[in-house]
């Protein structure tokens, strides 16, 4: 347990790492960590750099084992299954694919054009950019593991239980015909190399942390100055666990907003330490990476306003739900 406890401290949450910031921030910068400016700065640093250093680790580690699931492997998997085993297995394929919403839209159009039952293809569509491998790890870097595993399974749920309502609903006729007009012929993959697939993991490392490092720096950024600048009886007047409206307040904020999970994490985790219930951050976590302004539009060019609506509707209403319950007993995750 002690070595468990020791590999946790100093390789999942970089207690290391941590102590180095602080020691750059007081006696380098000759500031201390208690105060605000030196807190916000040894926030800044040690989440920046944790998250990129995991972020990296874990995409190369992900897409090296994905380089053996070629999109046309993948569609021939699926699609031998239907039902709620096909819908579960869309839901955690959504899970071994490091995408943001709108990075998973292309591939949901690929997916539903080869012929893929609609309710799979969603159950993807909706776990992909919600839940993935990374995340796990980040979450219980940030809070614990109990919380990371309690997400990922309540994401996947979500996928698994709005990919079926979809599925059920006979919604193919509202998905736009160029759609079903492009469908896509499987074609056999060459044999990898080894240098292929590290090329390949390193390449994806590259080009996705191209695409969110922006958005990782505005959610430390963002979370800095919550955790050390805004009085926690501010925040608990919009968002404290004792508001019931808390969770509806966070949804609706998120939704305009575009991040993927790794920069909403550092303002879920400076909303936590402000007072603010799991269940409530999870659920601005959940808005903005699965339900984005951007990503809505971007779903709109392939489906019809009405199942675009019924989408919205789904995801929105689970979302509220599990933030509710986190908050209900999130104490026993704490």
């Amino acid at each position: 347990m002690f070595i468990f406890q020791w590999l946790n401290n100093q390789l999942l949450k970089m207690q290391w790492l941590s102590d180095l910031a602080q020691r750059f921030v007081e006696q380098v910068l000759g500031l201390s960590v208690q105060d605000r400016l030196g807190g916000s700065i040894h926030f800044f640093l040690y989440d920046v750099i944790k998250i990129f250093i995991l972020l990296s680790v874990l995409i190369f580690t992900i897409s090296y084992v994905q380089s053996f699931f070629p999109p046309e492997r993948t569609k021939k998997i699926l699609g031998g299954y239907k039902g709620i085993t096909g819908n579960i297995l869309g839901a955690l394929l959504g899970t071994v694919t490091p995408f943001c919403a709108c990075s998973s839209i292309p591939l949901f159009i690929g997916f539903t054009s080869a012929g893929l039952p609609l309710g799979i293809t969603f159950s993807f569509l909706i776990s992909s950019p919600l839940v993935d491998l990374a995340s796990i790890l980040l979450l219980a870097s940030i809070f614990n593991w109990k919380i990371a595993f309690a997400y990922v399974v309540a994401g996947l749920i979500l996928a698994v239980i709005g990919g079926t309502f979809i599925g059920k609903a006979k919604l193919e006729k509202y998905v736009e015909s160029f759609v079903y007009s492009n469908a896509m012929v499987g074609m056999e993959q060459n044999e990898l190399t080894v240098r292929d697939r590290l090329d390949y993991a390193k390449e994806q490392v590259l080009n996705i942390v191209k695409r969110v490092w922006l958005y990782i720096l505005i959610g430390v950024g963002i979370g800095a100055v919550i955790h050390n600048w805004i009085p926690e009886n501010v925040i608990s007047i919009v968002l404290g666990q004792d508001k019931w409206y808390s969770v509806l307040v966070a949804t609706i904020v998120g939704v305009p907003m575009y991040a993927d999970i790794f920069g909403t994490l550092p303002v879920a985790e400076a909303l936590v330490y402000k007072g603010v219930g799991i269940g409530t951050a999870l659920s601005f976590m959940m808005a903005v990476t699965a339900l984005s302004l951007p990503s809505l539009i971007m779903l709109k060019t392939a489906v019809k306003i009405r199942l675009l609506a019924i989408f919205f509707a789904v995801v929105t209403t689970g979302i509220i739900i599990l933030g509710y319950t986190f908050n209900a007993f999130g104490y026993l995750l704490m």
